[in-house]
């Protein structure tokens, strides 16, 4: 890699920590466009086309999968990301720049847009596979501890194959997962507006997409309908059984709880959402279940 890149990939590196320590690993599309200055340049993390480059940099610093783009990329069977080339070209200069990537073992930074304008960040990872008849490259993700920075270089430090490959394809699949629940968060918030349905909290940062029917359950699945937008506090309380939500969408507090005296966040928190009612989307197609409400709402009295 040029000397003179390596300090931008690395600045690069250190600034999405900082970014994904104030926002979570799911950002908005204006901020890596506008991206950072380092030295006096501009370090855009994301540009018009999925393979970018910025202009210091001689190898592109990302990939993107976009859910509206011209490109359908999946994964392998063996656990790697498979992301499509530039066009039908396989000369295509952004199709080498991952080729030079891949013979130099640079690391970039994979961005998923799980919703419109705001993207999951993954990094480092690594091209690991190119195959022209299909016009696809492979990815692997990998944990930055093995990426080290030297004179100058960045790389990735040499291990036994096998086990490198076994722990890529590892990491990549958990990878896989988390895309899917951060997927369903964003889809769900953005169903409900980015607040609590309990308590109209609006920090998107204190809220989660809580799961009507478990995920490890069969029938758990990662839709809209099976989502309710809630804050930690009542996400936890919901898991916990200490409120259960009917299938007319009206909260129940559990008894014994209407009766504790134990300050102000009790009271306001959780007993006074006691026979309110949920807000729910604008959209009446993502409202929640009401078969599955009915299901979480039996276990919650057994569980009173």
């Amino acid at each position: 890699m040029h000397n003179n890149e390596t300090p931008y990939r690395h600045a690069a590196f250190n600034w999405l920590h900082e970014q994904v320590a104030i926002h979570g690993d799911v950002l908005p599309r204006d901020l890596l466009t506008e991206g950072f200055y380092h030295n006096g340049n501009r370090i855009t993390l994301l540009g018009p086309q999925g393979i970018w480059k910025p202009k210091v940099f001689d190898i592109p610093l990302s990939i993107t999968t976009v859910i509206t783009g011209p490109y359908r990329d999946s994964f392998s069977k063996d656990g790697y990301l498979l992301y499509k080339y530039r066009g039908t070209e396989p000369g295509h200069r952004d199709n080498e720049g991952l080729r030079a990537a891949m013979r130099q073992q640079i690391p970039l930074v994979y961005f998923n847009n799980v919703v419109k304008g705001r993207y999951h960040a993954i990094w480092p990872v690594f091209i690991v596979n190119d195959d022209p008849s299909s016009l696809t490259f492979k990815v692997a993700a990998d944990d930055e501890k093995y990426v080290h920075l030297d004179n100058g270089h960045i790389y990735s430090q040499v291990q036994d194959a096998v086990i490198e490959n076994a722990r890529r394809s590892y990491i990549t699949t958990e990878v896989k997962q988390r895309l899917h629940q951060r997927s369903f968060r964003e889809r769900v918030l953005m169903a409900y507006h980015e607040q609590c349905a309990l308590c109209r909290l609006k920090h998107r940062e204190l809220l989660d997409a809580a799961h009507i029917i478990p995920d490890s359950d069969p029938y758990g699945e990662p839709v809209i309908t099976n989502g309710l937008s809630l804050c930690k506090l009542h996400h936890a309380a919901f898991d916990g059984n200490f409120i259960g939500i009917s299938p007319d969408y009206i909260i129940t507090v559990r008894e014994d709880l209407l009766h504790e005296q134990d300050g102000p966040m009790l009271k306001h928190g959780l007993q006074g959402m006691h026979g309110q009612k949920i807000i729910l989307p604008k959209d009446k197609g993502h409202w929640p279940s009401r078969e599955g409400l009915e299901e979480r709402y039996s276990k919650f009295i057994k569980a009173g």
